[in-house]
């Protein structure tokens, strides 16, 4: 992925950190997610007082552009921080990864973890999420496995 792409990407997820609902846990996270096509889709999280209708940041941007027909994802960028300040990686939780799980590829699918601009890793979802249990495992027997 371009330099440029990745720096769009940061800069998305920070802006995001502004809509966050985090009045419980004051953890702020921002999301951009890159479709194959182009498109970038946000997201960030939303607290709820009972914590289990929460929604991360993550899921917030998969569940904009499934509801808008997008299937087909190549990146996303996530980052967070104690009232908005990002002081380190913030990566996708498990429930997020798994989700990721069931609409990307997770050899081709790159996860950014970024604290700014010029402070960022990469990851394919496979390395956070080996061994993921995804579509193919429930592929009839004797259909080709095909992964996402």
């Amino acid at each position: 992925m371009k330099e440029e792409k990745i720096r769009q990407l940061i800069e998305t997820a920070m802006a995001q950190l502004a809509y966050a609902y985090a009045p419980y846990s004051n953890f702020r996270v921002g999301a951009a997610l890159l479709a194959t096509d182009g498109t970038i889709y946000t997201g960030c999280n939303i607290e709820n007082a009972a914590y289990s209708p929460s929604n991360c940041a993550e899921r917030t941007a998969f569940f904009k552009a499934v509801s808008e027909g997008r299937r087909d994802f190549a990146a996303i960028c996530v980052v967070g921080g104690t009232d908005g300040e990002i002081t380190s990686y913030t990566p996708p939780c498990g429930v997020c990864r798994q989700v990721m799980l069931e609409f990307c590829r997770p050899k081709d699918f790159q996860v950014i973890l970024a604290t700014g601009v010029k402070d960022y890793k990469i990851y394919s979802l496979e390395e956070l999420m080996p061994m993921g249990f995804g579509p193919g495992n429930l592929a009839k027997a004797g259909e080709e496995d095909e992964e996402i």
